[in-house]
């Protein structure tokens, strides 16, 4: 399971990472190892709900921010938007079930699951809404947050977010080495008299990959909030899928980046940081008929 460890941890970190971005990935994993986010004793916390112990922690004042974390991830994915964020908003991370600090012992794993668990955990912490900033799989959360609980979600990111696990989603290079990995972990798994938690954690990850979500394009359409829809030009998840995500969100913008892959938040840190930032502060426009000239 080992292999299958690394393979979620590079698809949702530095899947994306070019040639021309591999001294920054290099950097990125260094970073990852060293930084306080994710292990800040001073701020984090448990929240026993819905059966799990989700690690969280909380920076800054303001109005909340919700960020999620992908498949594999953890809080520490965050380590460049969380301290631009902090300085105007309550930014609220948590590491998702069965991922990172967050323990699990559960035979199943859904995105409902991990997305009703974010909702018990604003419960918890009484925030009636907030803004949302979802990456890869945190995306899809973020999505299906809008449509499971929409009095909670006041504007919602996502970057890479994906509606269905096949080829019309997916980059079929990609979707193929998921499922490949999804079985080989199956078939180890199957070889352990007691496999550990994190082996069976790690193969309900790859599961997830592997045949989740379904999420319809009709559903999409109920969602409320404004959406910023951002995706790489060269992402896991193809451009013509992140375009209908776009055009099915009734009041959603749409934010391809150039020469960009998965990993937007990293690699294209400051600009990613600061058009979020915009998004979130300004107040969404429909741009109708003649305001579409300007």
């Amino acid at each position: 399971m080992k292999r299958s460890a690394y393979l979620l941890a590079t698809l949702i970190v530095l899947f994306a990472a070019s040639v021309s971005h591999a001294q920054e990935a290099h950097d990125f994993r260094k970073m990852m190892d060293t930084t306080q986010y994710g292990r800040n004793k001073a701020v984090g916390k448990y929240a026993e709900l819905r059966g799990i112990k989700m690690y969280y922690e909380v920076y800054g004042k303001g109005e909340p921010l919700l960020i999620i974390h992908g498949n594999g991830g953890s809080i520490n994915n965050f380590l460049f938007q969380i301290p631009y964020f902090a300085k105007k908003y309550q930014v609220i991370l948590a590491d998702s079930r069965a991922q990172g600090k967050t323990i699990d012992h559960a035979d199943s794993l859904s995105y409902e699951m991990i997305t009703d668990d974010l909702n018990a955990l604003l419960d918890h912490l009484k925030i009636k809404n907030a803004n949302v900033i979802g990456w890869s799989d945190g995306g899809i959360e973020g999505l299906l947050l809008a449509m499971r609980h929409p009095d909670k979600v006041k504007k919602l990111a996502v970057t890479g977010a994906n509606l269905r696990p096949d080829t019309t989603a997916v980059d079929p290079y990609v979707q193929k080495m998921v499922l490949q990995e999804n079985i080989q972990g199956a078939d180890s798994l199957k070889k352990m008299k007691n496999p550990p938690t994190e082996s069976k954690n790690q193969l309900k990850l790859m599961h997830l990959l592997s045949y989740e979500p379904n999420i319809k394009n009709e559903t999409l359409k109920k969602i409320t909030c404004p959406v910023l829809v951002i995706g790489g030009d060269h992402d896991v998840i193809t451009t013509r899928h992140t375009l209908e995500i776009f055009e099915n969100i009734p009041k959603a913008y749409l934010w391809i980046l150039p020469n960009s892959g998965h990993s937007t938040p990293i690699f294209y840190k400051d600009m990613f940081n600061q058009v979020v930032g915009d998004f979130l502060a300004k107040p969404y426009r429909s741009i109708e008929k003649t305001a579409r000239f300007n």
